[in-house]
């Protein structure tokens, strides 16, 4: 008797007692054939008997051999941002949205509970202080992921290996229309769907009985695995040393669990659960929307809100809304309303502390009609929040070619003697502090950070007493800002993001464009030349170097409050540090030959 036989027939009588064959069959999903042959097979080997009217019953043999294969528990990955479901999941975490007014993960749980399955452990990351919640409604457990902003699923289900038996693995964001789950498993399974046309799903190959023998990404009219899986006992034990491999390899940082499943297909014994029309994933909002009416009208979404008020349309307008850009103080998504491409800029963690909101507004305004800046339809003085015109084809300034860096220096050069001002400054000694005030460590993690600090704060008395080209300036004039753009056919450089924009000298820009592109001493002296068509004078190419080593502290100082928040910026946040130290002498060696010289 085949075991997977045996268990679909039996917990088909477990839930239904008395429930006859073709009852059977028609819940189990098997043939009336299997069905009888089973039975049959059931009632030889003492599992099963009948009663005095002739119902199947299960004897004690039965019930003991049934519980061999009892679901032990469930784990939920939840950690992830939900990025591709945008707007309405930088709210709260996608596993959390609503669909026909249920939490997603909520009507999982259900599921779970009205099948026995009540030991229930969620992986948390993004917002885990959302779910704390449902350690009361539902007794279930929560295990932190403290990687969830910087590695995939993978790591995810790591940190949970050691609850895997024989378990049940559900993605929070799955929607599962009729109980797919059971109190007893016999083999392992995974939640296929099928897709007509093409699809980037990951796609299923397998054999007539079922059983997956291979994985690829990406298909025609194929079935694809969507939703929950389940791991039988064996399997979770050759899954879980396989998992502590592919997790501590070098470069696995973005695999999913299932990259595992794909590449050791032959030692994971798994099968197609056909579950077409069943189980449901929204890889976008606007598949959520089709999917839910009452998201046509109303988004629920505090973003799409805002968006549907500030353009004045209704919700439905406002379509494709898709993550572009992650940067180091905001997140961007583009959008589409009434057939024009918008982008939405929506502040990050902790730019309340960095960014005030109202002087980026008043820089706007200074600057708005010039054909500088991006073009705005919308801008929140008080919330940051930015709606511009999207710009098709842009091309970024790559700092590593120089057509590019000499058309950017020439426009930045541009812009400073259009002389603008606006009522507020930039003090980038005050900003270091500021910074710094902010970490939560008090303390960095730099162990010589106090003489660091100590020397470049020295230049102060040197940066007040020194000339200056004081103008409204970019302060974050770095590459990834400067963007060649096609306005009515015609190539144009705008410079964007003038978040920090404000008075200060003029060529403290070039310092900053420099340290963001993390170039060497060589080439900065030759976008120093660049902006000064090989004009610059001594003096001012030391004054630069100086600014070099206050904007590595800056950011340096800057990166140590983010990494606290949990935002990581690796090399950048090493060469930063690196500016401060090595441009300071580089600075007081300099200033060194010029004393010299004048003696």
């Amino acid at each position: 008797m085949k075991p997977h036989h045996f268990v679909a027939v039996c917990r088909q009588l477990f839930d239904n007692p008395g429930a006859t064959q073709r009852e059977l069959a028609s819940g189990g999903r098997l043939s009336l054939g299997v069905v009888n042959a089973t039975v049959k097979e059931c009632l030889s080997a003492g599992f099963l008997k009948h009663d005095g009217s002739r119902m199947l019953v299960f004897t004690d043999k039965g019930r003991a051999r049934l519980e061999e294969f009892r679901v032990k528990n469930a784990v939920i990955l939840a950690a992830g941002f939900g990025s591709r479901c945008m707007p309405r999941s930088l709210e709260p975490p996608k596993g959390l949205l609503r669909v026909f007014g249920q939490p997603m993960i909520e009507r999982q749980i259900e599921q779970l509970h009205e099948k026995g399955i009540t030991d229930i452990i969620i992986v948390v990351g993004y917002r885990k202080e959302s779910f704390d919640y449902l350690i009361d409604k539902y007794g279930v457990r929560l295990v932190y992921n403290p990687e969830y902003s910087t590695k995939n699923n993978l790591a995810s289900l790591y940190h949970v290996s050691r609850f895997l038996g024989s378990t049940y693995m559900l993605m929070s964001d799955s929607w599962v229309s009729e109980n797919i789950f059971n109190a007893f498993e016999a083999r392992s399974w995974y939640s296929c769907v099928s897709f007509d046309g093409p699809t980037s799903e990951w796609c299923v190959k397998a054999t007539p009985s079922g059983k997956i023998e291979s994985i690829f990404i990406g298909g025609t009219d194929a079935l694809a695995v969507v939703g929950p899986a389940f791991f039988s006992h064996s399997f979770s034990e050759v899954f879980r040393e396989l998992l502590d491999d592919y997790y501590r390899r070098p470069g696995t940082e973005d695999y999913f669990w299932e990259h595992i499943l794909k590449e050791r297909i032959d030692s994971l014994p798994i099968y197609v659960n056909d579950q077409t029309g069943n189980v449901f994933e929204f890889g976008n909002f606007d598949e959520l929307r089709r999917f839910d009416p009452s998201y046509l009208e109303a988004s629920n979404s505090q973003i799409t809100a805002y968006i549907a008020k500030h353009l004045n349309v209704p919700h439905s307008r406002i379509e494709g809304i898709v993550p572009i850009k992650e940067g180091m103080t905001n997140r961007s998504y583009s959008f589409t309303c009434d057939d024009t491409r918008y982008i939405m800029r929506i502040p990050g963690e902790g730019t309340d502390k960095l960014i005030n909101r109202r002087e980026e507004h008043s820089v706007y305004e200074a600057i708005g009609s010039l054909n500088i800046c991006d073009d705005v339809i919308v801008f929140c003085p008080e919330s940051g929040h930015k709606i511009t015109v999207f710009w098709e084809d842009a091309k970024g300034c790559d700092p590593f070619c120089a057509p590019d860096v000499a058309a950017c220096m020439k426009k930045l050069r541009e812009f400073h003697e259009l002389r603008l001002s606006v009522a507020h400054s930039f003090d980038i000694f005050e900003r270091i502090e500021y910074y710094e005030s902010l970490w939560v460590d008090r303390c960095s993690c730099f162990v010589d950070y106090s003489v660091a600090k100590a020397n470049v704060m020295r230049l102060r008395g040197y940066v007040d007493s020194v000339e200056k080209v004081w103008t409204l300036s970019h302060i974050d004039s770095v590459p990834d800002n400067f963007l060649f753009v096609m306005v009515d056919g015609v190539e144009q450089l705008r410079i964007i993001d003038w978040e920090y924009g404000a008075m200060q000298d003029a060529h403290l820009d070039i310092a900053m464009f420099a340290v963001y592109a993390m170039y060497d001493r060589e080439q900065i002296d030759v976008l120093i030349d660049c902006y000064f068509d090989m004009l610059c004078p001594n003096g001012v190419r030391t004054k630069i170097y100086a600014y070099v080593a206050l904007c590595g502290l800056l950011w340096s100082n800057w990166c140590e409050y983010k990494r606290q928040l949990g935002v990581e910026f690796g090399e950048y946040a090493l060469r930063q540090y690196r500016y401060a130290k090595d441009f300071y002498r580089i600075f007081s060696e300099e200033q060194e030959k010029q004393r010299i010289e004048m003696i």
